[in-house]
């Protein structure tokens, strides 16, 4: 018995129904965009132990290609542990790192249960995002590689527990402050050592034009031309209220000869000339910020020494002297 003619109509408006509905499914998956690729990220594409304490780390970074690091590690690594981050100055080379040449960090780092990663290259870079790729110095992103890339990678890789500080020495000062102030929630303490602590203003910015021009980069490819917003962005004295809760050491000396200072000092008379007023002029930065961070009533250690030049040794002997401030920002016992 066949259908009748309304049952045959019933069925053939379902199938009709069914096959607009399916060719509507298939319309619409063909019309969708194409789901866009997951943005690279960065990653360590090899540790080499140069001793069984100091490792040589390449990351690959999608802001900055790749980056050549080296890693201080405890003696002891049963136990993780938090991150402190080493900023080279000016003449900072590829390679390699004054902290371990001349500042001796190896040494003083090898039983103190933390690691410690030290920049190579970023001559004259701030340690910041630069605008453009310089013609002469070449591409800086130093910013993003170091507050937004690398903790997560140094946490997984060398057993971080997430608790991180950053200390710099002259240019890598003003960096590690800069940092800070732009990354509250990464840094639990910070450190400058005959550090200028202002990128706006004439005087600010004609110091750090100074410091880029000496090694032939151009400094409008960093924050822009004079007055670009860019450098009043990263003055570490008009956002000092973000070092409210750390741990803050500064230091500097007074320009004058010391100890370091001798007849039989290599050099002796180039540190004088140019050592001597340079940390003169850093002595009177460091005020500056000590004063401005008085005002607003955050606690910091600053140590003002009555002689002392621009110069390693120095800065060798600030680094056990502002470990207690950065041990304890850390969650560490400072003698260790």
């Amino acid at each position: 018995m066949s259908p009748g003619p309304c049952l045959q109509q019933r069925c053939s408006a379902r199938a009709r129904s069914g096959i607009a509905l399916l060719l509507a499914l298939v319309c619409t998956v063909a019309a969708a965009p194409a789901r866009p690729a997951a943005a690279p990220s960065a990653r360590i594409v090899d540790v080499a132990f140069q001793t069984p304490q100091r490792a040589e780390v390449i990351v690959e970074s999608p802001e900055m290609g790749r980056v050549e690091l080296i890693v201080l590690l405890p003696r002891d690594r049963s136990a993780p542990r938090p991150t402190l981050y080493l900023l080279d100055g000016r003449s900072a080379f590829s390679g390699g790192t004054f902290w371990l040449r001349r500042g001796r960090a190896e040494e003083f780092f090898a039983d103190k249960p933390v690691n410690v990663v030290l920049t190579t290259g970023g001559t004259a870079s701030y340690y910041t995002d630069w605008d453009r790729p310089d013609p002469e110095l070449g591409r800086y992103r130093w910013e993003t590689l170091l507050a937004k890339e690398l903790p997560r990678l140094i946490d997984a890789r060398f057993r971080g527990t997430g608790a991180n500080a950053v200390a710099g020495l002259s240019m890598g000062a003003q960096a590690a402050m800069m940092l800070a102030t732009r990354h509250p929630r990464l840094y639990r303490g910070v450190a400058g050592f005959s550090g200028c602590y202002s990128s706006a203003g004439s005087l600010g910015e004609a110091q750090m034009r100074a410091v880029i021009a000496s090694y032939g980069g151009n400094a409008d490819n960093m924050f822009g031309p004079a007055g670009a917003p860019g450098w009043a962005a990263h003055d570490v004295l008009t956002h000092a209220d973000a070092l409210r809760g750390k741990a803050v050491y500064l230091s500097a000396g007074s320009g004058l000869p010391g100890i370091y200072e001798t007849l039989t000092t290599p050099g002796v008379l180039n540190t004088m000339l140019i050592g001597g007023p340079l940390e003169s002029v850093t002595g009177s930065c460091t005020r500056q910020l000590a004063d401005r961070l008085a005002r607003l009533a955050i606690p910091v250690t600053a140590r003002f020494r009555p002689t002392g030049t621009h110069s390693w040794p120095y800065w060798a002997d600030e680094l056990p002297a502002a470990w207690p401030t950065l041990a304890g920002a850390l969650g560490l016992t400072p003698g260790r």
